[in-house]
């Protein structure tokens, strides 16, 4: 069969008994446009399925045809590699609902999907005068991803919330685990990489609104005043190690202001890796830096970092 790798797995999945509007799917889909990085290489299938029952749908036939599935969020921590992402990428942005399923026997409790966005979560609970994301006025990005990376702020973070967190395998079959199954940990989590989260149960605290809405506000004048503006940024390039932070050590360095093609380390906040807009950088470009940013740390302060970032895909 003639074709791309994506034409040829776009055709592949012809026939699933779904309506037409129940699965999006796109060939050959450029992943710059799904991160806030603006960069990588194509997917060979972007997938963005309306409900559970489409999503399972297409796992399956993935799992038959033996192609990868890759799931992402909002792209929020994203770095993908220049050459792309093989096999089919999943979004879940069609999935959002946030709900509350039994406001009277369980005020707390709120049901969320994996597609939601953190801010539309963070409404939602503020309207319900429920307190426990206000960390989330500082992240970015969708639910799902916030979950698998445990994403969260010196306000908290999503482990002190949830309750349980239900996902989908890549052979179509539903899991669900509770909060110590879920192995949370500092940007981090036991949530396998082989399953797609779709979504999870929470438990939140009665607060004034007026309360959850100054803690929120002061949470995001504290990030304009520190955070760079009008660059591709994907926030904290690197996870702070134990009793320091990495901002502190890259500074400390001499690194503030180091670049590499259209890759900046900025000089705003030194744990910001910026992609400076309209420069034509590549992943590769960022990649390196990277890289180069780990060595000097290393030589000065006998650090490794570890990145915060994901990285994926292939390089070119």
């Amino acid at each position: 069969m003639s074709g791309s790798r994506g034409e040829r797995l776009l055709a592949a999945f012809a026939g699933l008994d779904l309506p037409e509007a129940a699965l999006e799917l796109a060939a050959d889909e450029p992943m710059a446009r799904h991160t806030t990085l603006r960069l990588g290489g194509p997917a060979d299938l972007w997938a963005r399925p309306a409900d559970t029952q489409a999503l399972g749908l297409l796992l399956r036939r993935a799992w038959a045809l033996g192609a990868p599935v890759t799931f992402v969020g909002g792209g929020s921590n994203l770095l993908v590699q220049d050459g792309g992402i093989r096999g089919v990428v999943v979004n879940l942005g069609r999935m959002t609902a946030v709900e509350r399923p039994a406001p009277d026997e369980a005020p707390g409790a709120v049901v969320v999907a994996a597609g939601a966005s953190t801010g539309k979560l963070l409404k939602a609970a503020t309207e319900w005068e429920l307190g426990g994301l206000e960390f989330l006025g500082g992240v970015p990005g969708s639910v799902g991803g916030g979950l698998v990376m445990n994403a969260g702020t010196y306000l908290g973070e999503f482990t002190s919330v949830v309750e349980e967190v239900r996902s989908v395998r890549v052979d179509g079959a539903a899991v669900l685990r509770e909060h110590a199954a879920c192995g949370f940990r500092y940007r981090a989590s036991d949530l396998p990489a082989d399953e797609v989260v779709v979504g999870a149960r929470l438990r939140l605290r009665a607060r004034p609104r007026a309360e959850i809405e100054a803690d929120v506000a002061g949470l995001r004048a504290r990030r304009r005043e520190r955070e760079p503006t009008g660059v591709f940024n994907n926030g904290s390039t690197f996870k702070n190690p134990p009793g320091d932070y990495a901002g502190r050590l890259i500074e400390a360095a001499g690194l503030k202001g180091r670049r590499i093609g259209g890759a900046v380390v900025s000089p705003v906040h030194a744990n910001w890796l910026v992609v400076e807009r309209g420069s034509g950088c590549r992943s590769a470009e960022l990649l390196a830096l990277i890289e180069a940013v780990r060595e000097a740390v290393a030589v000065a302060h006998g650090v490794r970092l570890e990145l915060e970032v994901k990285v994926i895909g292939e390089a070119r």
